[in-house]
């Protein structure tokens, strides 16, 4: 196995999708933020002072996947066709969970923007409520299913 994002000097490269199909390509990521039980309380009740922790979380979740380029130096700037970002709370576990699915048809995966966007939205959840909790944990980021190109479809086998 090479390191495709050095040429044989060592220099580092953007890969060259020049000959590769254009292909459906999805992924989904996941991560979570976990609160104290009062924090969760205030989001899930809306009574958080800068606003609506889902839907702000969820807008920047969204436009953190179409600037993933600007972010990690070697992605190839894509034409997203889709992203959705979706929230689910663990009261037992004082959590919220976060998923982010990025689709497209190109030559290359959406798996960095898919966790760039579950990033993304976690930093959000966080700044939206550091003023009453700032001990605050973000976990687990992680692909758990991607779809399209040369090597096919890939899914997390969750523990």
């Amino acid at each position: 196995m090479s390191f495709t994002h050095f040429d044989e000097e060592g220099r580092s490269r953007m890969v060259d999708v020049t000959a590769k199909n254009v292909t459906k390509r999805e992924a989904t990521a996941a991560g979570w933020v976990s609160m104290k039980p009062e924090t969760l309380k205030l989001v899930l009740e809306s009574r958080m002072e800068k606003g609506d922790v889902f839907e702000v979380s969820r807008v920047a979740g969204i436009m953190a996947v179409k600037k993933t380029p600007d972010l990690i130096p070697m992605c190839h700037p894509l034409s997203i066709s889709g992203v959705d970002v979706h929230f689910s709370t663990d009261e037992e576990n004082s959590r919220i969970n976060i998923e982010c699915t990025a689709k497209l048809a190109g030559q290359t995966g959406v798996e960095m923007e898919a966790l760039t966007g579950v990033s993304v939205a976690a930093l959000t959840i966080y700044d939206m409520c550091k003023a009453v909790d700032k001990e605050m944990v973000i976990g687990d980021v992680r692909l758990l299913k991607k779809s399209g190109g040369k090597s096919g479809t890939f899914i997390r086998e969750e523990d």
